[in-house]
């Protein structure tokens, strides 16, 4: 089943930028694009701002139950791997 997040915000300089993460067949999809530009920008490996963001959102929708707690795992799971990584 598809699951999407999406969320905006604004960095220091006051651009907005808007943040879709999808999750299609057990993957996580992060796509990201700025006001300013055309284009999106896909991530092989997602920033960690966007990844603990994801992490909250997710949580949230979860407790309000519209996402589900395979979900809450999979970002744990992403989160681990990304602290491997480094």
């Amino acid at each position: 089943m598809r699951s999407q997040h999406i969320w905006k915000e604004k960095d220091a300089e006051g651009r907005k930028r808007e943040v879709r993460v999808t999750k299609f067949g057990g993957v996580w999809r992060f796509q990201a694009k700025r006001a300013d530009e055309t284009e999106w920008t896909y991530y092989k490996r997602p920033l960690l701002d966007d990844l603990l963001t994801l992490k909250d959102v997710v949580f949230r929708k979860y407790q309000r139950r519209r996402a589900s707690a395979e979900d809450v795992d999979s970002i744990e799971k992403l989160l681990g791997q990304y602290a491997a990584d480094e």
